[in-house]
């Protein structure tokens, strides 16, 4: 390309049309062609809607994963090990990461139990030269990645002034952080077959902050923006054969995350359901999925109703995120050489076994 046309093609030099617009008319036609702009766009979008009614009522066709690698974080129970468990079935070769061993053992069995072909990798999702060192051995000792789960999370479920730094630091590490170096470690090779799928277990706590729960919002928030900043990244570079989802449930009971949470109005959901839906996202290829679907309803109201009224209805439907017993549990305490124990469960982002209260864990 010469350096005229790549002058014009980045609006550093005006290009032959507009040098034949006089200068008094050149503003007018910046309007007219403003205007020609907006309505493709809304002719464009209506097209869009009305694909997106027909795929609503006739439903998507969904694509085969069998043969695939995915890979899941924070597999060693919980909802992960549901996860695998249904790849397992749909003719997936499983992956698992967790830093849980005991946990992540027992998934293992579970998922070849079931006829399934799984691999167990103990990984610190905190630690990004772990995740890199681990991720090259996967694809050495298994193959490519094809399906990525990015659902390992941690939630510390204090006051902000009452969580000490190293947990705030810790929430981010594996909630958001270890987001990007899986996704740096495995979409190269995607993008260089153009396959791929990358799936981030986010929460509605990402759109809704709830008292107590400072860091872990703030951290899903962040990692909604991360899937769709990538998404919209992927377009633009025109790669159009890898696909993102971004999964956003309310608070799930059996998980060991939220199993004492006070909630109204909404039920708490049940962890197959949300593993069911999961699977379905990723084989039609939904970039979100809010759960319950209603939420989708409600959630503009947030920008549009004054914000008393938005903390009214958060508090009716969660009048408390953490359990009041739980608050009797110190906070304070730092895990040391002679609580081994206690140092492991302060670092891992699974547990099949419920946690300490006071450090919950997915």
């Amino acid at each position: 390309m010469s350096t005229i046309a790549q002058e014009y093609m980045n609006g550093e030099r005006p290009g032959p049309l507009t040098r034949e617009i006089p200068e008094c008319m050149r503003d007018k036609y910046t309007v007219v062609q403003s205007i020609i702009d907006l309505i493709v766009f809304v002719i464009v979008t209506i097209g869009y809607i009305i694909r997106a009614i027909y795929r609503f009522i006739v439903g998507y066709q969904k694509k085969d994963l069998k043969g695939g690698v995915a890979l899941v974080t924070g597999g060693g129970g919980g909802l992960g090990s549901l996860i695998a468990l249904r790849l397992a079935r749909l003719g997936c070769t499983v992956v698992l990461w967790d830093i849980n061993k005991q946990g992540l053992e027992d998934t293992v069995k579970l998922v070849k139990g079931i006829g399934g072909n799984c691999y167990g990798y103990t990984v610190d999702l905190a630690n990004r030269e772990d995740i890199y060192r681990v991720a090259k051995k996967v694809e050495e000792e298994v193959g490519r990645v094809t399906l990525l789960i990015n659902n390992a999370g941690v939630v510390s479920g204090q006051y902000l002034l009452d969580t000490p730094d190293h947990l705030i630091q810790r929430t981010f590490d594996v909630n958001v952080l270890a987001h990007f170096w899986t996704v740096k470690a495995f979409l190269p090779t995607m993008i260089e077959h153009n396959d791929g799928h990358i799936v981030t277990i986010a929460s509605m706590a990402g759109f809704i902050g709830v008292s107590k729960l400072v860091d872990y919002c703030s951290s899903k928030a962040a990692a909604c923006g991360f899937d769709e900043s990538l998404r919209m990244e992927l377009v633009s570079k025109g790669i159009n054969g890898v696909h993102t989802s971004l999964i956003c449930p309310f608070f799930i009971r059996s998980t060991g995350m939220f199993e004492e949470v006070v909630a109204r109005l909404v039920p708490q959901l049940n962890s197959n359901d949300v593993a069911d839906r999961v699977i379905l996202a990723i084989r039609t290829n939904e970039p979100i999925a809010l759960i319950p679907g209603f939420f989708r309803v409600l959630l503009p109201f947030k920008w549009l109703v004054p914000w008393k009224c938005i903390c009214d209805f958060i508090n009716v439907i969660v009048p408390d995120a953490v359990p009041h017993s739980v608050q009797n549990t110190p906070t304070t305490v730092l895990p040391t050489k002679s609580d081994p124990l206690h140092t492991k469960r302060d670092s891992r982002p699974m547990s099949l076994v419920p946690p300490e209260r006071h450090d919950r864990q997915v």
